[in-house]
């Protein structure tokens, strides 16, 4: 099942701490009314004496960065905070409610379906500076793919580059032009395509920007102006007219996609090519934008060999980006959730949709962000990656 996340149980992460500490901190003992908190070893502190479950119970509250922090603060936390069961947890508890994930920090998901390493077991077990075979470091899995971890990772602006960002902005260089396609333009209540346009707080449309070149059938895309500064082109690719994506929408049902021609050989294996008028669009574009609908688990089979087919016939290029904007119409969607769905967000999770569309198979860069259509809240995080991606210089303030 796309959306179904395993779980591990905080007693089984427990018992692992507590024969952590056992083994290498023999001497701390638990706070209690029958000890005198005095009599406690000089060099371990009131929280490293306090039992197990209860420095369990702090470490649920800490974010990954206060975890590290706490790891550096002594030996004791150090050999604590690395536990590998502990990461397992929290990322099993965390992973679903990320809001994004990109070609880099995809997490291997099969290791959150991999039988639990032996309880006796630790990464910090071996002796150190001794070679052993080595064991998966959930905690370098967590924090490569926790969005708030790789927000810090961005660098900051140092002040020459602020002025550098103002003088090149003066310059007039061309906008990069994105193709807009995918089924979550079709089947959500609410048009993704319309708030887009209809938003002018969130993404104002530019109207100042050279003139396009027309693509037959396609039209001239509409241009946007990111952080009022940065404009940028969108040729929206539809499966089908209005009227036939209105009917199957209404009806809940696939479109016959007229983006694409089909061919299926005597082996039974499909075929999908972008027709004419599609194939002139990836050959100008300098990256591609997937609308993906997160609100349903199930799925067309054919969502990964489409999108597979339009990045294979942008000139061969694999250096052009895939941002997947994986969308839900509202944040309450009301109490009806199918099974894949995360019950709590109503979505299928980013690194889930991930999974579903194939996206570890592409040498493209890519990147899956959470967006409601009814806010556009998400939409900037993912415009701002496309942005890094084609080369537009941007700096956190």
């Amino acid at each position: 099942m796309a959306g179904h996340v395993p779980r591990l149980s905080e007693s089984v992460v427990i018992r692992s701490l507590r024969r952590l500490r056992d083994r290498y901190f023999p001497e701390s003992r638990p706070v209690t009314a029958a000890v005198d908190t005095e009599q406690q070893d000089s060099h371990l502190g009131f929280l490293e004496s306090l039992p197990v479950d209860l420095q369990f119970l702090v470490m649920t509250f800490l974010s990954p960065a206060d975890l590290c922090l706490l790891g550096a603060t002594c030996h004791y936390w150090r050999r604590m905070v690395r536990d590998p069961l502990l990461w397992r947890f929290f990322l099993l508890r965390d992973l679903p409610f990320w809001n994004s994930i990109d070609h880099l920090s995809m997490p291997q998901l099969e290791l959150l379906h991999a039988p639990l390493i032996d309880e006796k077991q630790s990464l910090d077990d071996r002796e150190e500076g001794v070679d052993t075979e080595p064991k998966v470091d959930y905690m370098a899995e967590y924090l490569r793919g926790s969005p708030s971890c790789r927000q810090q990772w961005l660098p900051s602006v140092a002040p020459y580059k602020v002025v550098t960002s103002f003088l090149q902005s003066l310059v007039v260089s061309a906008e990069p032009r994105y193709a807009m396609f995918g089924p979550g333009m079709e089947q959500l209540d609410m048009s993704f395509v319309m708030r887009l346009m209809h938003s002018p707080d969130v993404l104002p449309v530019s109207g100042s920007g050279p003139p396009r070149r027309q693509i037959d059938g396609i039209g001239s895309g509409i241009s946007y102006m990111f952080n009022n500064q940065h404009s940028f082109n969108i040729l929206t690719l539809y499966s089908t007219n209005r009227a036939e994506r209105e009917r199957a929408r209404t009806q809940h049902q696939n479109v016959d996609n007229k983006l694409f021609t089909v061919e299926v050989d005597n082996s039974g294996v499909t075929t999908y090519s972008p027709t004419p008028h599609v194939q002139r669009v990836c050959q100008v574009v300098d990256g591609f934008i997937y609308v993906a609908n997160a609100e349903r688990a199930d799925h067309a089979e054919n969502e990964p060999a489409q999108i597979q087919a339009l990045l294979s016939s942008s000139w061969g290029s694999t250096s052009r980006p895939l941002l997947v904007l994986s969308c839900v119409s509202r944040e309450d969607r009301g109490p009806e959730v199918q099974p894949g769905v995360n019950a709590t967000t109503n979505r299928v999770p980013c690194v889930y949709m991930a999974k579903r569309l194939e996206l570890t198979t592409l040498d493209n860069p890519w990147m899956v962000q959470d967006v409601v259509v009814e806010s556009l809240s998400g939409l900037l995080d993912g415009i701002s990656w496309l942005l890094r991606c084609s080369g537009v210089k941007l700096h956190n303030r």
